[in-house]
Parts: C-alpha cells; structure tokens; sequence
C-alpha cells in the first residue's frame, strides 16, 4: 500500500501531494492512494511535476476511460486550454470558464458529467489565471436540515447558452443559433451520489428553477453560488510552470480568474469521463 503526503491547503477542500515524482505517478499503489485523497480533499495539487503530455494521459487511464476528442493537441487526450486561437479553435468559448461551473452539465450526447479533470500549467499568465475551487459537498453539508429538504425537491434548467450569454450578453444570431444547438438540460440542484454523499449542482449553465418565478430562481440560485464560494470556503491555485492540478469535477466547482487574450497562459487538461448521472 502507497502512503501519500497530503497536506492541507483549504479548510473545505483542496489539498497537496508531497514527494511524488512524476516517474512514480505510475507506480501500481498510487492511482489508488491519488483516488482516495481526491475524494477527502476534492482537489489535489502536485507542485513542480513537469509531467509530460503522454504520462498525464496514462495516469489519467489509470483512474477510468479519458475524453479522446480532438483537443487541438498531438497526443490524444489532452485539450489546450489557450485564448489564443492559433492554439484552440474554440478559444471564445473558454472565456465561459471565468464563471463557476461544473463540467460537463450540458454535454451534446448522453454523457454524464465528467469524474475527474487535471490540468498541467505549460505556460502560466502574467496577471491573472489563477484557477478557483469550492466545495460543492461541503455547501450541501452546511446547510440547515430545512434547506437540504426544500432544496431536494428542486430542478434547474442548465444551458450553454445561460453560461454564454454571462461574457456575451448581446449575441450575434449566429451566435444564439451555435448555442442553442447545444442540449438544454434538466438536473436536481441536490445531486445525490452512489457513495451516499450530496452535493449541489451549481455555476454559470444553472439557467433557471423549475417552476419558480424567474427572478425569485435567480435569488436563490445567486444566493447558493455566493455562500458556496464565500472567501474562506475557497483554495485558490496561483499557477506555476510545471505545476499538475487534479479535481473532483462531481463535488468541486471551479473557475480561472480572468487574463488577457494574448496572454501566453497555457494549460494542458485530460478529462477522466464520468459513469454517475446528476440525479
């Protein structure tokens, strides 16, 4: 059995692994001792990895099947987290990811929301491009018992578009018409987990409450995202290059702080897909 060094980093989440080298990444008993922490801690951060594009991809195998979709990359599956659109077609889109979100609340198919994302920095920001993390499992735990209860009768209308329209507020028809191409879906606000855990399904996609007048769903989803990712509820990763970031994507929202679009701010992500609906 693999022993790790974890040390805290948040009081609700995040933490870092210690002296574990990129050679030992693969060792048999680490994937295992890195799912367990991931579960404790929801994010995990390996300060200095250096870990190479095709090792970032086997790890992550290690953990379950990876998203192989083309990423604007050469090794498959990994995706180029660049504003710079000689580097990502769809860099727009990514200015999405300034807001908290969870991914993979809108897929094009029936897939569920990703289990796990890890994100190595190439290239890091002058300014700005921290990325974010709360706890969406401790947001649900500290709320009253009243809460938990009135909440876990709730749905919300989650859309690529609601996400959107936050950084474009004045779309182009084109571009209203390449949103709207996107499923519109329907999740619980509480998402009930196989483990027994419960987390709250928030961030920029949550559109609206079903059956809840607009603005009254606004107020109470505004409310949840501000309580869930109040200061001291949140780690805050100031990248380095090297450095390898992995999270729980079913209990962790998150969000990059905003860079320019020339920035030379370059992250290499690998999606471990998921097998749990939100339900």
């Amino acid at each position: 059995m693999t022993t790790l060094t974890v040390q805290k980093l948040g009081h609700d989440v995040g933490a870092e692994i210690v002296g574990l080298t990129a050679d030992r990444l693969l060792d048999p008993a680490v994937p295992d001792a890195i799912r367990q922490a991931l579960e404790d801690n929801g994010v995990l951060v390996f300060r200095g990895l250096h870990l190479d594009p095709e090792a970032q991809v086997e790890f992550c195998r290690t953990l379950g099947p990876i998203d192989t979709s083309p990423g604007h990359h050469p090794v498959e599956g990994i995706y180029r987290v660049s504003l710079d659109t000689a580097k990502n077609s769809s860099a727009g889109y990514l200015r999405a990811t300034f807001d908290w979100h969870i991914d993979g609340c809108t897929p094009e198919d029936d897939a569920y929301p990703q289990m796990a994302t890890m994100l190595s920095a190439k290239a890091v920001a002058e300014t700005g491009g921290e990325t974010e993390f709360a706890s969406t499992y401790s947001a649900f735990d500290d709320l009253s018992a009243d809460e938990q209860q009135y909440l876990a009768g709730l749905r919300v209308v989650h859309s690529l578009e609601a996400s959107q329209r936050r950084i474009t507020p004045d779309p182009t028809p084109e571009q209203l018409a390449a949103w709207r191409r996107r499923p519109v879906r329907e999740h619980p606000i509480v998402w009930t987990h196989r483990s027994g855990r419960r987390s709250l399904v928030l961030g920029a996609s949550a559109g609206e409450v079903v059956g809840m007048d607009a603005q009254q769903g606004r107020a109470l989803l505004d409310d949840l995202l501000a309580r869930t990712t109040a200061p001291e509820r949140v780690y805050r990763h100031e990248w380095s290059v090297g450095d390898t970031v992995i999270w729980d994507n079913r209990g962790v929202i998150h969000r990059a702080a905003p860079y320019e679009p020339d920035s030379p701010r370059e992250m290499l992500r690998t999606t471990v897909l998921g097998d749990e609906p939100i339900q």
